[in-house]
């Protein structure tokens, strides 16, 4: 059974969700971009009561990380998002098949000035999970040819490629080899992508943080300093795009 509490400041309420962890030492608060909600772990034998005071004595700092967090971007007819990093703005199209593609259009005197579009057909109350399924196809079919590269690199193949909607982590691999990556990835920018499948397939090699593993990801992917400081300092805006 979950627990939630509710703690007032001034007008607004929050909402915060009480987990009790075996592994937990001490309260530990998380505003959650992925699921725009606040976590609030405790120890096993932790009283409710003192896990509530602890929230509403930081029911100012719960309000401001909330308030900072990426406003949803549904995905719906003008909207504009990234697809590998470079803005696509999407288009309904009135058509009778309902499919999705990328296009794109002059906005400008050269040829070099054009819009990318996102192109979906059919009913348009049908167009915010046709965009999704696109995107979500598109990323595999993306980091299913990053890992291939990577791994010929590495001289490791994974036992199996997967992708779901992560909120904790990008990319995980597990001891069997088995990779996994959120689908998300499609909005970051190519660079990006190329790391975090660098760094999956790394981890079929050395399944650590070692320092050999870090080397054997700057050898496969060179712009990993790049990329993670892009991630810190703009991951959590990927959760945003299509969220209502």
């Amino acid at each position: 059974m979950k627990l939630h509490l509710d703690i007032p400041l001034g007008e607004e309420t929050y909402r915060v969700a009480v987990k009790r962890a075996a592994t937990a030492r001490r309260f530990t608060l998380r505003v959650r971009a992925a699921s725009n909600d606040v976590l609030l772990t405790i120890p096993q034998r932790s009283a409710i009561a003192d896990a509530e005071s602890f929230a509403v004595s930081n029911a100012a700092w719960i309000g401001a990380r909330l308030r900072r967090l990426p406003q949803p971007a549904p995905f719906c007819d003008g909207a504009v998002i990234p697809v590998l990093g470079v803005p696509h703005h999407i288009r309904h199209v009135k058509a009778s098949r309902g499919t999705v593609w990328v296009d794109h259009e002059q906005t400008g005197d050269e040829l070099q000035e054009r819009r990318m579009l996102l192109c979906v057909a059919g009913n348009e109350l049908h167009l915010p999970r046709r965009v999704h399924d696109f995107l979500k196809a598109l990323a595999k079919k993306e980091i299913h040819l990053r890992v291939a590269r990577y791994a010929a690199h590495a001289g490791r193949s994974p036992t199996r490629v997967t992708l779901r909607d992560t909120s904790s982590r990008w990319g995980s691999c597990s001891a069997s080899g088995c990779l996994n990556f959120s689908w998300r990835l499609i909005f970051a920018p190519e660079f990006v992508l190329d790391y975090l499948t660098a760094h999956e397939v790394a981890h079929l090699v050395h399944l650590n943080h070692s320092p050999r593993f870090w080397k054997l990801t700057r050898t496969l992917c060179p712009e990993t300093g790049r990329a993670e400081a892009w991630l810190n300092a703009h991951g959590s805006s990927l959760y945003r795009y299509g969220k209502e």
